[in-house]
């Protein structure tokens, strides 16, 4: 049979459609994203969107299941926080249709903000939890995800890694399996979510639980690999693949792919059959505390550790105490910081900000995150997607109670994260009198994550034409009067929109608007700049804009040709006016 070369994301879009499901909805995040990336090709098949935020996805995709149909959700680990009021009632109230939840968790927190274990979310919710290993895992587990779900009436929480989501392996496809869809009947009893009917939603999602462990100890999810009696291994998800390199050859192994509820009675015939077990898991002890509790003797996290991501060399080091091999080659990797691309529109309103040393700036998860980042510094805060308006009010209420009149607070987040959750804050501010300058960076798409669509975009995540959604006409439905639109990269009216805002006495919000240069189906002004070698005097002021295009050289400044695109922030900071853009 023929076998593909897939990413974990790309084989759970095929597993998902190879399952027969129907209504797709997610937000993205890594590294979740190219989930859903790979699902349009499938259109035929199946509907798939990007919500404007997690709870609307998993809302969207649950009512899909409730009207009969299977359905799909993904997410990053943070935006199961975001998703978990529904999840929750989801879990007490059963599905129709087979319902999955994906969560793509980050350990290492290669593109996040903490690294939280959300093996937790699934015992809290009282979910099924599958966690594939591998490419051709996340193809199969999906298909069985589905099978679960409908066989316990659950949704099920199917748990990833950056590892397995980005990792390339083979797979073998199948084919798609279309389910009837039955005709729909109004079961009030079983989904609307008063306090009567939860109360006896509750025992049934207890009992089908214990059914689940039961389950457990017999599916194929879940196998031992019996090699010797001296170690054995209990472990899923990436771990095991990196177990089964660190450990020798005659270690047994258990293979967990159903991690909740735990086949306890699996796990306790499979101690019974070795000398020592360890348990391997990345991040948190879920599954050792729980065998702890279960009675039976087994280590792991104090060998291993509780931060960051395991590897097989790793593992042999902890627990073997054998270092790696290493060769000196004789070279050093220098370290290159994240920055703004070059001519990114972020710039010239961080540019900004840094000039103003009473500015308190709330930041918020985005590219433009990197405005906190040295030379700029324009950031005090940032902490989840939406609280650049929200911490924002926070800080200037602290600021008035305790006499500080003296900080002017903005509040920073960008156009998808606006619709995202800062819709709410804006409405805050406005509506709590609070002293804080909302700002909107509107780049034109979703940058952070490789350019997804959104409410203002203007196309769905299948390439339809959508209504654009215009944040001005948002803001000033709240009741914002005085809307500043400026081009960011224009630092003199960036800087006049900052002081008008300030000075106005009315409600006040700015949008920095300028499309993202890496948006393709636009066509961009591109140029290149160059410095003039006898005006410039070394006074490295065009450093203070953090462009990568721009460097120093024998004393005076430089600037790359293959990375300027002639955005000008550099030459409009140049006290001597010694760098100029040059016309193609």
């Amino acid at each position: 049979m023929e076998r593909y070369l897939l990413s974990g994301n790309e084989a759970l879009a095929r597993g998902a459609y190879e399952a027969g499901v129907k209504v797709c909805s997610a937000y993205p995040g890594t590294p979740s994203t190219e989930i859903f990336e790979n699902l349009p090709q499938y259109r035929d098949a199946l509907y798939c969107e990007w919500a404007p935020n997690e709870k609307v996805a998993t809302e969207v995709a649950y009512g899909a299941s409730i009207a009969g149909v299977r359905s799909l959700c993904a997410m990053k680990h943070v935006g199961v926080n975001v998703a978990a009021d529904p999840i929750f009632t989801a879990a007490y109230n059963g599905v129709s249709g087979g319902f999955v939840i994906i969560s793509a968790d980050d350990p290492s927190m290669h593109s996040s903000q903490n690294e939280q274990d959300n093996r937790h979310y699934a015992r809290a919710a009282k979910l099924p939890m599958v966690e594939p290993s591998d490419s051709q895992e996340c193809l199969d587990f999906m298909r069985a995800a589905y099978e679960i779900s409908e066989r316990f009436d659950l949704p099920v929480l199917l748990r990833t890694t950056t590892r397995v989501s980005h990792s390339k392996g083979l797979v073998r496809f199948g084919e798609r399996e279309e389910r009837p869809v039955p005709a729909y009947a109004r079961n009030t009893r079983k989904y609307i979510s008063s306090p009567a009917n939860a109360m006896m939603n509750h025992p049934k999602v207890e009992e089908a639980l214990a059914a689940l462990e039961a389950y457990g100890c017999t599916s194929p999810l879940n196998r031992m690999e019996l090699n010797g009696t001296k170690i054995g291994v209990v472990t899923a998800s990436i771990a095991y693949q990196y177990a089964k390199e660190a450990f020798p050859a005659d270690a047994s192994f258990l293979k967990l792919g159903l991690t909740n509820p735990l086949p306890m009675k699996l796990i306790r015939e499979f101690a019974a059959k070795v000398d020592k077990l360890y348990v391997i898991e990345e991040l948190d002890g879920f599954m050792e505390e729980q065998i702890k509790a279960a009675g039976i003797d087994c280590v792991g996290k104090d060998l291993t550790g509780k931060i960051y991501e395991l590897n097989p060399q790793l593992l042999q080091e902890r627990i073997f105490g054998r270092k790696p091999e290493t060769v000196d080659v004789g070279v050093s990797a220098v370290s290159r910081p994240p920055a703004l691309c070059p001519g990114c529109p972020h710039r010239g309103f961080f540019y900004t900000m840094s000039r103003h040393k009473d500015f308190v700036i709330a930041g918020d998860i985005g590219c433009y995150t990197l405005g906190g980042s040295a030379p700029l510094n324009a950031l005090d805060s940032v902490v989840c997607m939406g609280g650049g308006f929200t911490v924002a009010m926070g800080m200037a209420r602290a600021f008035e109670l305790a006499g500080q009149t003296d900080k002017k607070v903005f509040g920073v987040m960008g156009d998808s994260t606006f619709f995202h959750s800062g819709m709410t804050g804006a409405a805050e501010i406005v509506y709590n009198h609070g002293n804080v300058i909302p700002v909107v960076l509107d780049n034109s798409i979703t940058g952070m994550t490789g350019h997804q669509d959104n409410p203002g975009s203007g196309r769905t995540l299948q390439g339809d034409i959508a209504e654009t959604l215009k944040i001005e006409d948002i803001l000033a439905a709240y009741g914002y009067k005085n809307i500043l639109i400026v081009d960011p990269q224009d630092l003199a009216a960036m800087e006049k929109a900052v002081q008008d805002a300030l000075a106005s006495t009315e409600p006040a919000a700015i949008i920095a608007r300028r499309p993202c240069l890496l948006i393709k189906r636009i066509k961009h002004d591109i140029g290149k700049c160059e410095v003039d070698q006898d005006k410039c005097i070394g006074c490295k002021k065009c450093l203070s804009v953090g462009c990568p295009a721009v460097m120093v050289e024998n004393k005076k400044a430089k600037i790359d040709p293959n990375q300027c695109v002639g955005c000008t922030v550099c030459a409009q900071v140049c006290p001597k006016s010694a760098i100029a853009r040059k016309e193609n």
